[in-house]
C-alpha cells in the first residue's frame, strides 16, 4: 500500500513526500503541481493528452486543472516521490488569475544544480522543518523549477488549463458546486439550475474548464477532505458522511484513489505549518 512519509500543509500549499506502490484515478488540483522522483524505480503520469516517465533527471510540472494520473512501476515496495502542490496565490499574489501559476511545459530537465536542490528540500521535508526554513526553501525551488520550465518551453500550453471561465452558465455551475461539494450532489440538477441541458452542460464546462463536471466535483471533494483531515480531529468516518459517502469505506476508496493511499495514513503524517 503507498503511504505518506511527509506532509506538510502551510500557505504555499502542500509539500510531501510519499512512497508510492498503486496507480491513482484521474484528477486534478486547484494548485500548481510538481512531481519529482528521488528514489526506487523510475514511474509515469499521463497530463491531458500527454505520456510522461518519472525519473532522477527529469521533473514533471502539471498547470492548475489539468487531469492526469499517477502509473507507477514498482508495484511491490513503491518508489519515492516528492511532490508539491503550490497555492497560485502564494506563488503570484499580484498576477491577474490565468497568469499566476502556468508552466512553460509538462516535462523538463533536472539540471546537477537543480538536482542538488530537489535532494535538499526534500530531506528537508523529510527532517520536520520549521515554517521559516521551508517557507523559504520551497520559494527558491519552485521558482527555479517555473524559469526552467518556460526556457525548455518549445510550444504554448493549453490555456484551458488556467481554469479561466467565462461563460455565465458554468459559472452559476461552479458556484452551485462550491457552496456545499459532496459525493451525493447530482450534476443533472446542477445543470438544471444554470438552464443547460445535461449533454449542452458537460459540452460546455469541458469547454470553459478543460476538465469533466465529474472531475471538477471530485476536486471540491478532496479539497474538503484534506482539510478536514489535518485541521480536525473529527473521526475519518463522519468526515466522510459529511461529504455525501454512505460509509467510511466509499470515502476511503475515494480517497485512495486520487490521493493514492487511506485517510488514515495522510493524516498520520501531515502537519500544518502556520504563519
Amino acid at each position: 500500500m503507498s503511504r505518506a512519509l511527509a506532509v506538510f500543509h502551510g500557505r504555499f500549499g502542500r509539500a510531501t513526500v510519499y512512497q508510492l506502490n498503486r496507480p491513482f484515478n484521474i484528477h486534478a488540483h486547484r494548485e500548481g503541481h510538481l512531481i519529482f522522483h528521488v528514489g526506487g524505480m523510475p514511474a509515469c503520469i499521463d497530463v491531458s493528452n500527454g505520456h510522461y516517465e518519472l525519473t532522477e533527471s527529469s521533473v514533471v510540472a502539471v498547470n492548475p486543472w489539468e487531469p492526469h494520473n499517477f502509473l507507477p512501476a514498482d508495484l511491490d515496495g513503491g518508489a519515492i516521490f516528492f511532490v508539491l502542490y503550490v497555492n497560485a496565490e502564494w506563488f503570484a499574489p499580484d498576477a491577474s488569475g490565468s497568469d499566476r501559476m502556468r508552466f512553460g511545459r509538462t516535462q523538463f530537465r533536472r539540471t546537477p544544480a537543480l538536482d542538488k536542490h530537489i535532494r535538499r528540500t526534500a530531506a528537508l521535508v523529510c527532517g520536520a522543518p520549521s515554517l521559516s526554513s521551508l517557507d523559504s526553501e520551497l520559494r527558491r525551488l519552485i521558482d527555479i523549477c517555473y524559469d526552467e520550465s518556460w526556457q525548455q518551453a518549445e510550444i504554448a500550453r493549453d490555456p484551458r488549463a488556467n481554469g479561466a471561465v467565462t461563460d455565465f452558465r458554468v459559472r452559476k455551475c461552479i458556484r452551485l458546486m462550491s457552496e456545499s461539494p459532496g459525493a451525493e450532489m447530482e450534476l443533472d440538477t446542477i445543470a438544471r439550475e444554470s438552464g443547460l441541458s445535461r449533454p449542452h452542460f458537460y459540452r460546455l464546462f469541458r469547454v470553459q474548464t478543460g476538465v469533466t463536471p465529474n472531475l471538477y466535483l471530485n476536486t471540491l471533494i478532496m479539497e474538503q477532505a484534506l482539510e478536514a483531515l489535518v485541521a480536525s480531529e473529527a473521526p475519518i468516518a463522519d468526515i466522510g458522511f459529511d461529504l455525501g459517502f454512505s460509509s467510511q469505506s466509499g470515502f476511503t476508496r475515494f480517497f485512495a484513489a486520487n490521493v493514492g493511499m487511506a485517510p488514515t495514513d495522510y493524516r498520520r503524517a501531515a502537519k500544518v505549518l502556520r504563519a
